[in-house]
């Protein structure tokens, strides 16, 4: 798919993967959707340095657990562009709890966790497809994590849900297949506020370390190593659909133990 011209929505770009995302999809010349639900500071500045690279973007507040916002995000698309050709479902949340402590977490924990990382990512997915449909094209590209091919990660809850949202992308693959492709990311370790302020200064650097000195390829990975591999799904290729890539410098192929997104 050639994007240049063309619009992504990109969920949760204030910051992190998102913020990566958008700007690269802003240099191949891509219109973008900044999404935020809270830091809007951060988010306009993701606007500012997406359209010093020549482009069109739409800031747009949203909560993508709410049905309503999904759906006035890409209403406000569609009233701007008249199209959207990609959607990147990034938004995401978590808690930190250890696996083993099977008391730190209850069913509202689960619930509201589920809320974003799984029926968010359905919720704009269902937004965009009639839209898509008319085009002919378009692609989908949801940001899981390896710890839900792994079972590994900040918490249960997190890693029940991105083993949802893997499987749900199979089922909208099929689903939505010939002219919309989707596909999944499955990162590993990724540097930034995310992990630091779940873990802690301390361990956090540990496991940067850790990454550096274990994995194959030496090294952990970054906000614009993720943003590379979901771009690659928008404009990379043409013939994938309902395929996971692990991103974490082979990190899944053993070693030190991960700890994912």
């Amino acid at each position: 798919m050639d994007i240049r011209g063309g619009v992504t929505i990109v969920t949760g770009s204030a910051t992190g993967v998102g913020a990566a995302a958008a700007k690269l999809l802003a240099s191949k010349g891509c219109n973008v959707v900044i999404n935020y639900t809270k830091s809007e500071a951060e988010a306009k500045e993701t606007q500012a340095e997406c359209e010093a690279l020549g482009v069109q973007t739409l800031l747009c507040q949203a909560d993508v657990s709410k049905d309503a916002d999904c759906r006035r995000m890409v209403a406000e698309t569609m009233a701007k562009w008249g199209r959207v050709d990609a959607l990147l479902n990034n938004a995401g949340t978590t808690q930190f709890v250890n696996h083993a402590n099977l008391e730190g977490l209850d069913a509202d924990d689960f619930q509201r966790i589920y809320a974003v990382n799984v029926i968010g990512p359905f919720q704009m997915t269902r937004a965009v497809t009639p839209h898509m449909k008319a085009a002919g094209r378009g692609a989908v590209v949801n940001v899981s994590s390896v710890a839900g091919v792994m079972g590994v990660g900040s918490s249960i809850a997190y890693t029940a849900s991105k083993g949802a949202l893997n499987t749900m992308t199979l089922s909208l693959a099929r689903a939505l297949g010939p002219e919309i492709r989707v596909n999944t990311i499955c990162p590993g370790f990724i540097q930034g506020r995310w992990l630091r302020g779940g873990m802690g200064d301390a361990a956090y650097e540990a496991a940067v370390a850790g990454q550096e000195r274990s994995t194959p390829l030496q090294r952990a990975g970054t906000p614009e190593d993720m943003a590379q591999a979901a771009v690659f799904f928008i404009d990379g290729t043409d013939h994938i659909t309902g395929e996971f890539l692990i991103v974490d410098a082979g990190a899944h192929l053993g070693g030190a133990p991960l700890r994912a997104r």
